[in-house]
């Protein structure tokens, strides 16, 4: 049975739980190496030597490598490398923005932590842009479409009109999305170009293997091993009804209406 967000079914870390986890310095540290290392055993973060040794004056790093012999931290190499914020900090704006339904903002977690607004910008930005890559692959069906974003020529000021010429998506951002039909689930991504090498390899990254594919007719997406299903916006079709199911069913999504 699938289960919506904000549901009782849901588990995870409590909010007094984490003050708990994180009622200290100290106590973010131990949690943070015992999830870096849950053996108990400490690797080097540089080469991955577990010849270290902990530095007692904690100067200039509170670990060092005997092979490599370089110092390392528990932020070293990870999106808190080169932070002066505590991990506690850390640990609290993690569990805030991945929390969050819609995400939190930057003058909120400047609130809530007690930091600068600049600080919790930095971390957010470090946070959202670690937690980018993570990849939902769907079963399917799926449903892929692109949209380009950028307000209207006619909306914008002289200065920038003028630096739009051309006709169709000119100066504007292509987005492409893939909905999961059965989940509703949704992923979308900013690309820079929307040839076949950039959709096909969205669809690759976000669908699997026996995933039936839902597009419109552009040649980008040809060539996909997946069954393939299309409407033809070029013949101003945006949506085709399934005959038998005793309800209006689409075979293509379209996050843009048209594009």
């Amino acid at each position: 049975m699938a289960h919506g967000p904000g549901k009782s079914n849901r588990k995870g870390i409590s909010m007094m739980q984490l003050a708990e986890m994180f009622a200290t310095e100290e106590k973010a540290i131990r949690w943070f190496e015992d999830w870096t290392w849950p053996t108990g055993e400490m690797a080097c973060m540089r080469c991955g030597s577990v010849n270290c040794y902990r530095v007692k004056s904690g100067k200039p790093m509170p670990y060092r490598c005997r092979d490599c012999r370089k110092y390392f931290s528990l932020k070293t190499g990870t999106l808190m490398e080169d932070s002066k914020l505590p991990l506690r900090v850390w640990g609290w704006a993690i569990y805030r923005e991945m929390t969050s339904l819609k995400g939190v903002s930057s003058m909120k977690l400047h609130r809530d932590l007690g930091i600068s607004q600049p600080a919790a910008w930095f971390l957010l930005h470090r946070i959202r842009g670690a937690f980018a890559d993570m990849r939902a692959t769907f079963a399917g069906p799926v449903e892929v479409d692109e949209a380009y974003f950028g307000g209207k020529r006619k909306n914008m000021s002289n200065a920038k009109r003028a630096e739009q010429t051309g006709r169709g998506p000119v100066g504007k951002q292509a987005v492409v999305a893939a909905k999961d039909r059965e989940t509703k689930q949704v992923v979308a991504r900013v690309i820079d170009r929307t040839d076949g090498e950039t959709l096909r390899g969205f669809v690759d990254a976000h669908a699997s293997d026996g995933a039936k594919l839902y597009t419109d007719d552009a040649t980008a997406y040809r060539g996909t091993s997946r069954e393939h299903e299309t409407v033809k916006h070029s013949a101003a079709e945006y949506v085709r009804y399934l005959e038998g199911e005793g309800r209006s069913t689409p075979t293509a999504w379209n996050p843009s209406g048209a594009c």
